[in-house]
């Protein structure tokens, strides 16, 4: 059986106006739809925005049907008063299709040519969104070199489902790419875990304005991330202010209440001049607070009253200031053992803990090392004024040493690294002697860093987690483990000693994820337990 067509369109009244018998040398686009025999349709749900045009839409009606006899057409008046008022049109559109009866034996199609701009929009969202399940018709003017009569027109079907979509996907797909690039700064990563990341960042920065909280090691890119989710947010328009960052390890006492919300002259000893603060300096833009785990409590307090409500009181003010602006905020420490320690207030955390990206360390992606040392090699040539090359040997070689480095400094280290590769080279070619001087020097720098076995003991998990409390079992088995990552110097060494006797047993062992993991179920990772260890060694050493 045939399967029946149903179009569904707005009356044009600029379009489909024409009393006169001269009304067929024109173009008329809701007429000219019956007028093609590859494309009959039965019935016209015609669509008029009010009552106003009644004698257009008979008029219209008429000519539909000397032209088809056995067409139906059905007017729908929808009761809108501004044909330009978006909520109006969607409403009464979208009350439309709630109320319509679509049949399953039926094809539907929506006309995009006829009524406001508005409307067009409304209608394809409505169809795009199957409120309308059908497929678009667009009619338009024929060409000047077609043989057909100018007032038929010409006709298109649009099936969202199928491939006249491509170029619009493709289209879509290269805007996702293109923004992908920018958050990771033009390298093209191959971890799939930080590639992940960069795809769910991607969504939410272009569709929430709520906090964003990057965590990880020191030196794993969280201020330059911030920075490039800024910079996509103003790219789409999305954000019109500056992007104010600070580094809240360097505020402390009435300096980091005056730094961050402002105050009064007079407000305290040595403030002769009003300050307006760096909230209100982020006002319609970004605020990213690097090391936010290092503000005090009073100033957590009021950062989330500015955060809730929008404004904030200034040191010395008896009146209120606003300011609207999208936190970003970033930390290398567990802010949950901060919250049972006392430290951070647990409803900040809430606060700022709806989109929560955790990056992970340079140890952590091996596959990505390559394309960072090419990019730091770009970087130290535009510093030095001179290409900088490796030869073959010497790149092989610093590879082979850094896929499975340790890398406490995380980014920071490999840039500071080819930095003295390339400034010792001879006319900026830098051979194996260079790598392997270089490899020397981080093996050198690294153990100095490293921790005694005798740092062990209970002591030792307190000093890593905070005091957070474990089960006797955990407690004992962390140690351990701990124990291991002090004496050696990489995740794949302890990996391998800590499952020795498993990983003979498969083919394709994979110990440092195996360590990764079980350090994630405690909020730590290798690199962070690393420099908590060298941390507590260098204390110890000072006593």
């Amino acid at each position: 059986m045939t399967r029946k067509k149903v179009v569904i369109g707005f009356l044009g009244t600029r379009l489909d106006a024409g009393m006169s018998p001269k009304r067929w040398e024109r173009w008329r686009p809701t007429v000219a739809m019956f007028a093609h025999d590859s494309f009959v349709p039965d019935e016209l749900e015609l669509l008029n925005f009010n009552d106003r045009a009644q004698p257009l839409v008979e008029r219209v009606t008429a000519d539909i049907l000397e032209m088809r006899p056995d067409a139906k057409v059905r007017h729908h008046n929808l009761g809108i008063d501004d044909p330009w008022d978006f909520a109006q049109v969607y409403a009464g559109l979208q009350d439309f299709a709630k109320g319509y009866t679509f049949r399953e034996d039926t094809d539907y199609y929506a006309h995009l040519t006829t009524g406001t701009h508005v409307a067009q929009i409304c209608l394809f969202l409505l169809t795009e969104a199957r409120y309308l399940p059908g497929k678009l018709l667009e009619t338009s003017l024929a060409k000047k070199d077609s043989d057909v009569e100018s007032w038929r027109g010409a006709l298109e079907i649009i099936d969202l489902d199928l491939a006249a979509y491509d170029q619009l996907a493709k289209r879509f797909h290269k805007e996702r790419l293109d923004n992908a690039e920018l958050l990771k700064g033009g390298i093209v990563t191959r971890n799939r875990a930080f590639n992940d990341l960069i795809g769910r960042l991607e969504r939410v920065a272009l569709k929430s304005t709520a906090p964003l909280l990057f965590t990880g090691p020191t030196g794993a890119g969280k201020s330059a991330l911030a920075r490039r989710v800024h910079a996509l947010r103003a790219r789409r328009h999305l954000t019109k202010g500056a992007l104010i960052e600070v580094n809240c390890a360097t505020l402390k006492g009435d300096n980091a209440m005056s730094a961050l919300f402002g105050h009064r002259r007079g407000a305290f000893t040595g403030a002769n001049a009003e300050r307006a603060g760096l909230l209100r300096a982020a006002d319609g833009g970004t605020l990213f607070l690097d090391e936010i785990g290092e503000l005090g409590l009073d100033e957590q307090a009021m950062l989330l009253r500015a955060l809730e409500e929008k404004q904030f009181l200034p040191l010395g003010a008896d009146k209120e200031v606003q300011s609207d602006f999208q936190l970003l905020a970033g930390t290398n420490r567990n802010l949950e053992s901060e919250v049972a320690a006392g430290r951070f207030r647990a409803d900040l955390l809430a606060r700022i803990n709806t989109w929560h990206f955790r990056l992970p360390g340079l140890a952590e992606r091996p596959e990505d090392v390559e394309p960072n040392l090419d990019l730091e090699l770009e970087h130290a040539s535009h510093d030095l004024g001179l290409r900088i090359t490796m030869t073959r040997e010497a790149r092989d070689c610093f590879l082979s040493f850094a896929l499975t480095a340790p890398w406490p400094g995380n980014f920071r280290d490999l840039a500071a690294s080819v930095t003295r590769m390339a400034t010792l080279s001879d006319a900026g070619r830098i051979g194996e002697e260079d790598v392997r001087f270089e490899i020397d020097h981080l093996k050198q720098s690294w153990s100095g860093a490293s921790v005694p076995a005798a740092l062990s003991g209970e002591g030792l998990v307190d000093k890593v987690l905070g005091g957070t409390p474990l089960d006797r079992f955990e407690r004992v088995q962390l140690d351990e483990v701990l124990r291991v990552i002090a004496r050696t110097e990489s995740l794949a060494q302890a990996g391998r000693e800590l499952y020795s006797v498993s990983r003979a047993l498969k083919a394709n062992p994979n110990d440092s994820d195996r360590i990764r993991k079980y350090l994630a179920r405690f909020g730590l990772d290798y690199a962070g337990v690393r420099h908590a260890l060298a941390t507590c060694s260098m204390g110890d050493a000072t006593k």
